[in-house]
């Protein structure tokens, strides 16, 4: 099944592009195929799943739906994916969780959220030695502060994540 649940994410990445006219948020270039695609997900859910697989369905349906302006969606499934990791106890998924919701969160114009889902995300890294997250966080980070015009910790972030 996650065979299937992976085509259905290449076609939509197919259409995914940076808007350098918004921030260089990605949107896609198709609605069509985004509202195809979740709706293929959100069959997927239905079946029997193991957690595991639903928290993929999840983040992935979070990201569609982020990538498409519609952060209340995305963010109820990311933040499913964030409790799941937190129960689970996996601090690889749960950093990868708080970046996921961090940016719906910017996409919603919550940008304190996001900037809380950030740090959240940068402490788990350091303090439990996941060092391979710390750029990426940063990265997330350097674009949020931008947004919120914070331009000398942005740089610094970026200059941190290179």
């Amino acid at each position: 099944m996650l065979t299937s649940v992976k085509n259905v994410l290449s076609n939509f990445n197919k259409t995914v592009y940076f808007d350098t006219y918004h921030l260089l948020r990605e949107k896609t270039r198709d609605t069509n195929i985004v509202q195809q695609c979740s709706e293929q997900l959100i069959g997927f859910l239905k079946g029997s799943l193991n957690r595991q697989d639903e928290y993929f369905i999840k983040g992935a349906l979070g990201n569609l739906y982020r990538i498409n302006g519609e952060t209340k969606k995305a963010i109820h499934y990311l933040t499913f994916c964030l409790q799941y990791a937190r129960e689970c106890q996996d601090t690889s998924k749960e950093i990868v969780s708080l970046i996921r919701l961090g940016e719906a969160l910017k996409y919603s114009d919550d940008h304190q959220g996001a900037l809380n889902n950030f740090n959240q995300a940068l402490e788990r890294s350091q303090s439990d030695n996941i060092e391979n997250y710390v750029d990426f966080v940063q990265q997330h980070k350097g674009k949020c502060l931008m947004e919120m015009t914070g331009f000398d910790e942005a740089e610094s972030c970026f200059l941190e994540a290179f």
